[in-house]
């Protein structure tokens, strides 16, 4: 039997955590996960899908709040891992954690393109053809250790987060459970320090948008599909996307033609299908409903 000893925290992590619990070969002694938070409007707390998933299964779970916290060390120690896997846990893990097991992340990139915390994001954001999960020996440096294995895939041109994600926490899954049972006769590729990229963790703020570049809204719109979602300045909440073409000079915003539930709407370079939009503090209507409703026609400016 192979012991892991497993950190995660979101529904990524929790996907290859069942992966884990499924292969009869892999014992899993200990989860850590992050501790419980306070989320939604009405501020409760809520747990990780990690810990849910473990409870569930009645495994051993710890939540600190860092890893350095008295007893953490000590429990994983008592597990007696052969391996410490590691999948968006939150944490860098300090050297006397990595030192008692080789320690196995699986990042939601082709690393060493996209270091850190918002990696799905930023491939979006950016409007790459390809993306990947890399499944790496940790070391002290930020997603620097050396490669152990990828998967890869072209993205969909209309693929949005949520898709992407589930796409790659499959990827992530079969990745995680080949590399631990060929590990012994994997040869460790170490990664291009030159080619190496970065990424923030995302804000609220970062959703807002412009009219200036119809390709740009609408990378926006892929990556911030469900929080934060993307918004124009004063608040309003714009969803259900399409782009419909990028070659166009036009007058920023300008509404160039209303259809049966949906505008096109113009940007300076570009233009798009917008199906919803949200003013600040009040209900979702259908984009076509809202240009009615302030006597809206072509050639107006949307906002």
């Amino acid at each position: 039997m192979i012991s892991v000893v497993y950190m995660g925290t979101p529904h990524y992590a929790k996907e290859i955590l069942q992966t884990l619990i499924d292969d009869e070969k892999i014992v899993v002694p200990l989860v850590i996960t992050q501790p419980d938070r306070k989320a939604g409007r009405k501020n409760e707390l809520k747990a990780p899908d990690v810990k849910l998933l473990a409870l569930e299964h009645e495994m051993n779970i710890l939540q600190p709040e860092k890893l350095s916290d008295e007893g953490v060390y000590e429990a994983i120690v008592e597990a007696k891992p052969d391996f410490i896997v590691v999948a968006a846990f939150g944490q860098l893990l300090p050297k006397s954690i990595l030192d008692i097991a080789p320690c196995i992340n699986l990042h939601a990139s082709l690393l060493p393109q996209y270091r850190g915390a918002s990696p799905v994001q930023q491939s979006l954001l950016n409007g790459d053809e390809f993306t990947g999960v890399t499944a790496m020996l940790m070391e002290e440096g930020l997603d620097s250790g050396p490669i152990l294995g990828y998967r890869y895939f072209k993205i969909p041109e209309t693929m949005l987060l949520p898709e992407l994600m589930n796409r790659l926490s499959d990827d992530a899954c079969a990745l995680t459970t080949d590399i631990l049972h060929r590990f012994d006769s994997i040869a460790p590729l170490e990664q291009t320090r030159a080619d190496a990229t970065y990424c923030k963790k995302i804000k609220k703020a970062d959703g807002l948008v412009d009219f200036s570049s119809a390709s740009q809204f609408y990378d926006k719109y892929r990556a911030f599909e469900g929080w934060p979602g993307i918004f124009v300045e004063g608040g309003m909440k714009i969803k259900d996307v399409k782009l419909v073409e990028t070659n166009s000079r036009n007058v920023m915003g300008t509404i160039l033609e209303i259809k049966e539930g949906t505008v096109v709407v113009a940007c300076a370079e570009g233009s798009l299908e917008i199906g919803t939009l949200q003013p600040a503090s009040k209900k979702a209507v259908n984009a076509k409903a809202y240009c009615i409703g302030r006597g809206l026609r072509v050639g107006h400016t949307l906002l």
